[in-house]
């Protein structure tokens, strides 16, 4: 998308934001991307420093009220709710990344770009709003990472960049069964006792690998 603002897709980033900014300059940085510095605007990148912070903040104070456990189980709870695919996931659930003003073609949007873009929004809700805004946000959009659905996140995360379904071509084998799974011009296998078993491995290995690009 082009850097410039109509006053209708302001209102409609504020909405999916749920709150309403009084500084609609924090508004439009938290959705203009590294790419167009050079075209002299301001990118959301501070921003994200800073929503990083509070959304761990957040999320550590919801776990010590809300789980009486010990330091260690604690840090691999809060894991599950700060980690990319749970941003990754906020983030769709938000519907955010179609606001984001960026340079180049789509190839600029591959790797953290989601999750990046949510702690740009944590961070500008909060310098607008105040803890409390912030917690808002979070409430309605992060949840614990669904670990063990990965056909889900991955479609989730193939269907931010293409309007698509990952393809799964899955026959039985020595012991169970063997699947393979493509999306964006990649591909995985994995086996399993079931169809469903081998699948969900398929669908874990290819999430992996698109996650870390």
């Amino acid at each position: 998308m082009t850097a410039e603002w109509t006053e209708e897709e302001l209102c409609a980033a504020e909405e999916a934001l749920g709150h309403k900014f009084s500084d609609r300059a924090l508004l439009r940085t938290c959705f203009t991307h590294a790419s167009l510095v050079n075209s002299g605007e301001v990118s959301n990148e501070r921003l994200e420093f800073l929503g990083d912070a509070v959304l761990e903040l957040v999320v550590t104070e919801k776990l010590y009220r809300d789980v009486d456990e010990r330091e260690g189980t604690l840090t691999e709870l809060r894991k599950k709710y700060v980690s990319k695919g749970a941003l990754e996931r906020a983030e769709a659930r938000a519907g955010l990344m179609r606001f984001l003003r960026y340079a180049g073609g789509e190839d600029t949007l591959r790797g953290k770009t989601a999750s990046n873009l949510f702690e740009a929004a944590v961070g500008a809700i909060y310098l607008d709003g105040g803890m409390a805004a912030a917690r808002a946000f979070l409430a309605r959009t992060l949840e614990e990472t669904e670990t063990d659905n990965y056909k889900s996140a991955l479609q989730e995360y193939v269907q931010k960049y293409e309007h698509v379904t990952p393809v799964y071509r899955t026959a039985e084998a020595a012991g169970g069964y063997e699947s393979t799974v493509c999306a964006l011009g990649q591909s995985a296998c994995g086996t399993g006792k079931s169809k469903k078993e081998a699948e969900m491995s398929a669908a874990k290995k290819l999430y992996g690998k698109l996650s870390e690009q």
